[in-house]
């Protein structure tokens, strides 16, 4: 089959939300085509290209020095690639690999269907039973949280990680956001052993979609968590507080809110995407005091010295095990919202606005 046409979700502009048509090319050896089932919103991601607040629309990112440089090309309007938590079905396929009928997950944005390239696209055959709406995850998002736990068993056993529990393993956790990567984290270090978690977030709602999935929880805006946090978890007559803390909020409030929360010599495990300054970030009080730790953990770069053992590919096997256990749960009280293709503009631009909310939004493009 050759060139064909689909229809790409693109942010004209800022506040300008639309759906365009693109060819899309033939099909290479060892490539395939796929048509779209589902394309989950990451919504912090891709609503700072709405309001304008992504770092790349201001500076050119320089991959070998590693900086964000306002002396490079930024990114321009119109954005035509959003999104990154793809299902589809294979409908064409050039490569042993797949075959038609199969569905995958992938992540190449918001659009009907997609021409996959042998050399740049990778894929995740979905296992028979699960529910390929919880396949949002498989690709991109699932690794992104699973990267945070290895990051953590990275601080705990430097390059001698033999299992994704390795720092969380009868450790005290805290969650600060009660989002996607907030919860998924919180699942996956509950699923890998830890001696106890709690939540915390500012939003009633999500925390008690946090307590539906059996999760404890602690409010923002009740007393100070890490008074709570503190009280609850005593090591010794001096040392209290979490083991680690996963920081998924994008605030910087609560970046402080998290070291608060650490015991002495602790570690932040920051997941959050940070898209204003950082005024209320506070690194002379306890950071400075309880000689605390910030390590990122980014989905782009795996802990020094796993690249070799901890792959892509491993940390997906991971999120589809975390799948197959907690998928019932994940779906009634994560998924929060399945909008049809059609919709998503306005949708998207209901977020921006604050004038709707989401938790886990999905696009449908069944009947697109």
């Amino acid at each position: 089959m050759g060139e064909q046409a689909v229809r790409v979700l693109q942010v004209a502009g800022v506040g300008e939300v639309v759906i365009a048509e693109e060819p899309e090319p033939p099909v290479e050896d060892g490539g395939f085509r796929v048509e779209t089932l589902y394309s989950g919103l990451s919504a912090g991601t891709e609503l700072s290209y709405v309001k304008g607040t992504n770092p790349y629309l201001s500076a050119g990112w320089d991959p070998v020095l590693g900086l964000f440089r306002a002396d490079r090309p930024a990114a321009a309007y119109p954005v035509r690639r959003l999104g990154y938590m793809e299902v589809a079905r294979v409908t064409e396929s050039r490569t042993p690999a797949l075959s038609p009928g199969q569905v995958v997950a992938m992540a190449y944005g918001h659009r009907t269907g997609y021409t996959a390239s042998p050399a740049d696209d990778r894929f995740v055959p979905l296992p028979a039973g699960l529910d390929p709406l919880l396949g949002i995850y498989a690709a991109h998002m699932g690794p992104i949280c699973a990267n945070g736990l290895l990051h953590a068993a990275a601080d705990t056993c430097g390059a001698d990680v033999r299992a994704l529990g390795d720092g969380v393993r009868g450790r005290r956790v805290a969650v600060t956001g009660a989002g996607v990567v907030g919860l998924l984290t919180a699942l996956f270090a509950r699923h890998h052993g830890a001696a106890a978690v709690v939540v915390v977030d500012r939003t009633r709602d999500r925390l008690d979609r946090a307590e539906r999935l059996g999760l404890a929880t602690i409010p923002m805006d009740g007393q100070d968590p890490a008074l709570t946090v503190k009280a609850r978890w005593r090591h010794s007559r001096n040392d209290r507080g979490a083991d680690v803390v996963f920081q998924c909020r994008g605030r910087p409030e609560s970046l402080h809110g998290a070291l608060r929360m650490l015991r002495p010599q602790g570690t932040v495990v920051d997941l959050a995407f940070y898209q204003e300054g950082a005024a209320r970030l506070r690194l002379g009080e306890e950071f400075h005091h309880n000689a605390l730790s910030i390590r990122c953990s980014q989905i782009g770069r795996v802990p020094r010295g796993l690249d070799h053992t901890w792959s892509r590919e491993r940390l997906s096997a991971e999120t589809l095990d975390l799948l197959r256990a907690q998928g019932d749960g994940i779906r009634r009280h994560l998924i929060t919202d399945v909008v049809p293709f059609d919709d998503a503009p306005g949708f998207v631009c209901a977020l921006a606005a604050g004038r709707r909310h989401t938790v886990q939004a999905v696009f449908d493009m069944t009947a697109a």
